[in-house]
């Protein structure tokens, strides 16, 4: 996080407090939460009510793009799924757009109603006991499911505009995500591995296609730590990179930072439980999921090869490893 004193943070505090600007709101506190993607606020009003102003990275969604991500969590509300609720200015705008002080850049800015709540990832942390573990997982994967019905239902607006996780999003010559192959840190016998895995993966999803009622939108980031828990009740956040892609990758997700945990198997199945108990999900589908872990294992070094400034570079050497060793164990290389 930014010291609450550096200059970055001074001038996302100020892009924060013009925006409230724009809502009218006059803010008893103004708390920094998290400086990643993104750089979120937590507002807290005189009548003790909070929010969430989340200042968005810039050139990673056009406004539009954003709109229509509040269309589609408006349409999840409606389906019974508990997504953020936003606050709209007193002209009607979801959105607004502010200067960054002595700058030429623009920042979009949201604001969301706050909810209370422990993410799944903290509760797992305080709780590994393997019987919990099979509850949250199968709760997360029902919860995958319920968003992926909604999705499938809804009659998406002809403006409607947002991403695409299909194969040229995820392995093409542009991923969303960025290219991957090109990380500095990938020796000669890395990058090899990779260029080859990315070929056979893109196949594989060309192949496969999105006609078996596995392929809509999706949240897209539906990890352990997107999900809070407030009593009985599931919440969804960030929905940033929500977008069109395979639900075997909405999975994938879920199960990824699990992939040494010694119930792994245990955890994948109680995911998928979960899930075909709100939604057919046939056994081909499931065995798909493995080559879903390794895309995101690829396009997770695509996005720090495209976020230098957040330095993950602790992390970087064994998630390489990791891509490296599972594209061999699957025979894509």
């Amino acid at each position: 996080m930014a010291p609450v004193d550096g200059p970055a943070y001074q001038a996302m505090r100020a892009v924060a407090e013009t925006a409230l600007c724009e809502w009218a709101i006059d803010a008893a506190a103004v708390e920094l939460i998290s400086v990643s993607e993104n750089v979120v606020f937590k507002v807290s009003m005189p009548d003790g009510e909070a929010l969430v102003l989340r200042i968005h990275r810039p050139g990673y969604h056009t406004l539009e793009e954003l709109m229509s991500e509040q269309h589609w969590t408006a349409a999840l509300l409606e389906a019974g799924v508990s997504v953020p609720v936003p606050r709209f200015t007193p002209d009607g705008r979801g959105y607004v757009s502010v200067p960054v002080p002595e700058t030429s850049e623009q920042r979009h800015v949201g604001l969301v109603e706050w909810v209370d709540g422990e993410t799944v990832h903290s509760i797992l942390e305080n709780d590994p006991d393997t019987a919990a573990l099979v509850f949250r997982f199968e709760q997360l994967g029902q919860m995958a499911a319920r968003i992926h019905n909604a999705a499938v239902a809804w009659p998406v607006p002809d403006n409607f505009q947002r991403h695409a996780f299909d194969a040229n999003g995820l392995m093409g010559n542009a991923p969303f995500w960025g290219p991957f192959w090109v990380l500095l840190q990938l020796s000669t016998a890395q990058r090899d591995v990779i260029l080859k895995a990315r070929a056979a993966i893109y196949r594989i999803l060309s192949d496969y296609g999105k006609d078996h009622g596995t392929y809509s939108l999706i949240h897209a980031d539906l990890h352990p730590r997107n999900v809070l828990i407030n009593g009985d009740q599931l919440h969804v956040i960030d929905f940033d990179d929500a977008g069109y892609g395979w639900h075997q990758y909405e999975l994938a997700v879920a199960l990824f930072a699990y992939q040494d945990h010694p119930h792994i198997d245990t955890i994948h199945d109680a995911l998928i439980r979960g899930y075909r108990s709100a939604r057919a999900f046939d056994d081909d589908a499931v065995a798909l999921i493995p080559i879903f872990i390794l895309i995101r294992a690829l396009v997770l070094l695509g996005w720090i090869h495209e976020r230098p400034e957040l330095d993950h570079s602790g992390f970087l050497p064994d998630l390489i490893d990791f891509a490296c060793t599972r594209a061999g164990e699957l025979g894509l290389v």
